[in-house]
């Protein structure tokens, strides 16, 4: 039996999931122990003023304290944190980490785009086959998008755009015809039907009041659909009617921007939503890097 710990740090809240993994009879078994997500929304402070605040440093500090009992408590195995767009772009983000390895002893990697895409294909590989896919992956303050090909991927880009980004910031004209540009010269060259599946908590949200299960496709015309839903409502009445957390209210209808223009750009008619993240890529990499323990 191995217990392990994964830590997504990310622009608009802070998880952690903890996993006991077993074999049994030849059959590996993940089941998830905890899972705590905090909406402690870093990109606010960064993508406003460069740097994460003094109120949000000491929520952070609270916050992996409480992070850290867990794992001690579980008494894990091992376990991985992973920061991304909002502390990489930090002035204080990497001072704030080592903070944390000193006081807590708790070790937390700022991550580039690309390894944040390779954690996250980690999780996907199992709902694609050899047919030509787009993975759109929208963040709080970056989306990741991969094009895959007979399950190898042949291209990948991370852009500065991401929900948070997108709702704080005048999203720059420049950053959409980037992502415009990159879809048609490089994805649509490759003349394949695309198929597009989507990774993020706002198009699993789309996934949930679409009543769709994980895996299974969503129309362009349904996320649009979902998106002038959403948008009928104001911000009380998104919390309460449509039982959204107060941090997703306000950032879906930018997401959904995204992800609708990478649909359309790709002509993707349809997306599927595996409902994984990173915290599950995170998940992976760790049980691949201690399975020796079950041999």
């Amino acid at each position: 039996m191995l217990k392990l710990a994964a830590i997504d740090i990310g622009s608009n809240a802070i998880r952690i999931q903890l996993t006991r993994v077993t074999l049994y009879q030849g059959n590996t078994t993940f089941k998830r122990l905890e899972y705590v997500r905090f909406p402690l929304r870093l990109g606010h402070d960064v993508f406003t003023t460069g740097k994460i605040s003094g109120q949000s440093q000491t929520k952070f500090l609270k916050l992996m304290h409480a992070f850290k009992i867990l794992i001690d408590l579980y008494e894990v195995d091992d376990y991985m944190g992973c920061a991304t767009s909002a502390m990489r772009e930090a002035e204080n983000g990497r001072p704030l980490i080592d903070q944390v390895k000193a006081e807590l002893d708790l070790e937390i990697k700022i991550i580039d785009g690309d390894k944040e895409a390779f954690m996250i294909n980690k999780a996907i590989f199992p709902y694609m086959d050899e047919k030509a896919y787009l993975h759109i992956d929208v963040g709080g303050g970056s989306t990741e998008f991969n094009f895959y090909q007979n399950n190898e991927k042949l291209l990948s880009k991370s852009f500065q755009i991401g929900s948070v980004r997108h709702l704080e910031t005048d999203s720059s004209h420049h950053m959409w015809s980037e992502m415009k540009n990159w879809i048609e010269q490089k994805v649509l060259k490759k003349s394949v039907k695309i198929h597009a599946i989507g990774t993020g908590g706002n198009i699993n949200k789309v996934q949930d009041l679409a009543k769709k299960k994980p895996g299974k496709p969503i129309s362009l015309k349904k996320v649009i659909e979902t998106q002038a839903y959403i948008k009928s409502f104001d911000m009380e009445e998104r919390i309460n009617k449509l039982q959204l957390n107060p941090d997703r209210a306000d950032v879906i209808i930018p997401a959904l921007d995204i992800y609708i223009n990478a649909m359309r750009w790709s002509k993707s008619a349809s997306i599927i939503v595996p409902d994984t993240g990173l915290k599950d890529g995170i998940m992976q990499v760790l049980y691949e890097r201690n399975k020796e323990k079950f041999q």
